[in-house]
């Protein structure tokens, strides 16, 4: 788990490179590294989280035995071992990941892509070719973002700072924001909130020679899902996907460091423990356990918590999110975010990495996608129940009765630059085409840069087994009364987990809001969200906001009108985003 940086072209100077390595120095504290061309044409740049082969044979950039390849990477790649047996015969100089890459694209090209069983984006130069490829995988767990100049320079990072750092003019996207701000969409394309940089979109890969780029998908869900479902018996379905279940989460316990978990009181979070709780020999038995809390017990889960690990000998230890915590570690979290971020759950997960690494734990694992796959989301019933449906609601928000966006807050020339979102039809039932939205467009990737925004940030790495692209596969085949049946959400997945689950688990009631975020909000964080509102009402006033309509919606919000605090949360975001752009450039 590492940032990476890149510069390729000709109009370029080595202090540019490593201030885009220093900018990202929070993804990999350990080491750090740069490579130049002989030509000058290619730069990589490196900041290392020593995860697997802890020596110095792991360092990045790293090359191929002969020299003509380099690689800067980030992620994890969790059968590099059966991998690397397959590539028997190569002069292999570490026990890395990365170099296991190395080997498969001299073996199989960009074909080896499809080899590869984990999270990753990488810069490959081919010293010979004068070539770069560059990947990201499945989902886009990790992410690559790059700026072309009209020279044909490519500029290339983990985060965009990084491209700031690097030259690159940093302005506003108004495209992007509308977007955002009307219909709640971001991370679903490859625009990004910030003009002239792009996102390299999940399952794609990228080419540059000479000045030009080309871009296209090598991995699409749909396709490998196939339009039949899966109408073996449920028996052995269920087996296999167990099976694919307990690999997945063995596999990434591979780490030369400290693993530990992060659970709610869920059904997700039952799984992933009674998976880890029963991994061969006992070894995960007493791995740590995380948690976080507000101190407010309408969305305390801490009893069912304890209730699960009560059996067990795994460790809890809670982080608790207090209101006076919250607006330095917006700041700090908006620093890195590279857009606007989840509210105060995307900050209460942000103080469990913080307390995780202060504990000298370096590599977490959490229930990130099971929704998406078995359908939890409550919009998803009608759609099971009936195939003729269209794709259903908005759904940005679940146990809401208000919209989650105030659009008529927005000065009309500003929101008719918003685009909605535009996907076809992958399958011919409503249900997997919404599995498929949610999975690719909506839910799952803006979570997916939550996520690593705030676990780099404090140099941990996030792994989610159920992010596994072959459980994806193989959910999705299932029938929806597989998904949801008589009411029941993730039907076939509760008959999994009860043999999986340590005795005692129980699942702790649904609960739509994770935390008090319209209580604070109203309550003792109402002066930090006026002043942030203000920020970006004074930044964008006259151009995006009408004053007077946040104004009002802000004080009806206050007086108890507060169903929903989203569109609350979208306005403090861009006040934060202004703070954050000020401070970058002051």
């Amino acid at each position: 788990m590492c940032g990476i940086a890149g510069i390729f072209g000709v109009d370029w100077v080595g202090p540019d490179l490593m201030a885009m390595v220093f900018s990202q120095e929070h993804r990999g504290p350990d080491t750090r590294g740069v490579y130049i061309s002989p030509g000058g044409v290619a730069g990589l740049g490196h900041n290392r989280l020593s995860i697997l082969d802890l020596s110095e044979s792991g360092r990045q950039p790293m090359s191929n035995s002969a020299g003509n390849l380099w690689i800067v990477f980030n992620g994890e790649i969790y059968n590099y071992v059966e991998l690397a047996r397959e590539l028997d015969g190569y002069p292999f100089r570490s026990k890395s990941d990365t170099e296991v890459i190395l080997a498969a694209y001299e073996r199989w090209g960009e074909a080896c892509l499809d080899r590869l069983v984990g999270m990753f984006a990488f810069l490959l130069w081919d010293e010979r070719e004068q070539r770069l490829f560059a990947a990201r995988d499945r989902f886009g767990v990790k992410p690559l973002y790059y700026h072309h100049r009209t020279d044909g320079t490519l500029l290339a990072s983990s985060e965009m700072r990084a491209l700031y750092a690097g030259g690159v003019p940093e302005k506003a996207n108004a495209r992007a924001w509308s977007s955002y701000l009307t219909y709640g969409l971001h991370d679903h394309t490859e625009q990004t909130f910030s003009s002239g940089i792009l996102a390299l979109p999940a399952g794609h890969l990228m080419t540059w020679r000479a000045g030009n780029i080309c871009i296209r998908r090598w991995y699409d869900l749909a396709v490998r899902v196939g339009p039949e479902l899966d109408r073996r018996s449920i028996a052995v379905v269920q087996e296999e996907y167990t099976a694919l279940l307990r690999e997945s989460v063995a596999l990434r316990f591979r780490s030369d460091v400290p693993v530990a978990i992060n659970i709610s009181g869920g059904l997700d979070s039952s799984v992933l423990l009674g998976l880890v709780d029963t991994m061969a020999h006992g070894e995960g038995s007493d791995v740590l356990a995380f948690t976080y809390v507000t101190g407010d017990a309408r969305y305390d889960e801490t009893p069912w918590v304890e209730q699960m690990l009560a059996r067990t000998r795994h460790r809890s230890v809670v982080s608790k999110l207090h209101p006076r915590d919250v607006p330095a570690l917006a700041a700090a979290v908006q620093s890195s975010a590279d857009g606007p971020f989840g509210g105060l759950p995307t900050l209460a997960y942000a103080g469990l990495f913080q307390l995780a690494r202060s504990l000298g734990i370096i590599v977490l694992l959490d229930g990130q996608g099971m929704d998406e796959q078995w359908a939890g989301y409550d919009y998803y019933a009608p759609l099971a129940a009936d195939s003729s449906l269209a794709s259903g609601p908005d759904a940005m928000l679940q146990g809401t009765r208000t919209r989650a966006m105030r659009p008529e807050c927005l000065l009309p020339e500003f929101r008719a630059l918003a685009e909605p979102l535009q996907a076809d039809a992958a399958f011919t039932d409503a249900l997997r085409n919404r599995q498929y939205l949610d999975s690719c467009f909506t839910k799952l990737p803006r979570a997916l840069r939550f996520n690593d925004r705030i676990s780099m940030r404090y140099s941990t790495e996030l792994r989610e087994p159920f992010l596994d692209h072959r459980l994806f596969e193989l959910a999705l085949r299932q029938p929806p009364e597989r998904k949801v049946q008589a009411g029941c959400h993730k039907w076939m997945l509760r008959q999994i987990a009860a043999g999986l689950a340590p005795a005692g688990v129980t699942e702790a009631p649904k609960r739509p809001l994770q935390t008090p975020q319209r209580e604070w909000l109203a309550g003792p964080l109402r002066r930090w969200a006026r002043d942030c509102i203000e920020l970006a009402v004074e930044e964008y006033r006259g151009e995006w906001l009408d004053s007077k309509a946040v104004a009002e919606a802000w004080r009806d919000f206050q007086c108890g009108e507060n169903d929903n605090s989203f569109y609350v949360w979208q306005w403090i975001n861009l006040g934060l985003a202004v703070q954050n752009r000020v401070a970058r450039t002051a």
